[in-house]
């Protein structure tokens, strides 16, 4: 237990933003650092469970963090955090369209928000059991594995589909204003 409390002070005072609020709020009340990150998530945590609007507050968490990292992946010139945050945001489409069919029997859950988040927070957390590249690999790899081919051939059938609508549609949409050039052009 002793070294899991000294990773978490390694991060409260290694250098970022949370450190540096951590340290601007220890200045001016006293109360330590590990103390004021500790209420914080304590309070976070409560509010997940009991909290109006805990809904928007786990997804906020689930995509505000991972948008930046992944910001900061794109400029990167390293391929890895790429494949990372790609990783993480496959994950979490896949979970917000299963969570869509199933929100209506989950938010009765009592704390499914808090249970939400630790999730997404599992998906997004840079360790080498990371919630997304488990469940990437576990799940959404061999199910693409297995039904690519099909997904392809769906994919590009719809595709076709859509284009000979498009073309029938400007066809038949110009009929109309072809006639009325030829009217105006007789009734001159």
């Amino acid at each position: 237990m002793a070294s899991l409390q000294q990773r978490l002070e390694r991060l409260l005072y290694s250098p970022g933003p949370i450190a540096d609020l951590l340290a601007k709020l220890e200045a001016r009340t006293g109360v330590q650092r590990l103390y004021l990150a500790s209420g914080s998530v304590a309070f976070l945590g409560l509010y997940l469970m009991f909290g109006y609007g805990a809904s928007l507050l786990c997804n906020i968490i689930g995509f505000l963090y991972p948008a930046y990292a992944s910001i900061k992946a794109i400029e990167s010139n390293s391929k890895d955090d790429d494949t990372m945050w790609l990783t993480y945001w496959v994950v979490y489409g896949v979970f917000s369209v299963a969570e869509f069919f199933s929100d209506l029997f989950l938010h009765w859950f009592p704390f499914y928000y808090a249970g939400k988040c630790v999730f997404l927070v599992w998906c997004m957390s840079p360790v080498p059991w990371n919630g997304s590249q488990v469940i990437y690999h576990s799940v959404v790899r061999p199910f693409f594995l297995k039904h690519h081919k099909a997904v392809d051939n769906m994919m590009g059938d719809i595709g076709a589909k859509a284009l000979d609508a498009a073309s029938t549609v400007t066809r038949e949409g110009l009929k109309p204003s072809l006639n009325l050039a030829d009217l105006v052009q007789k009734a001159k």
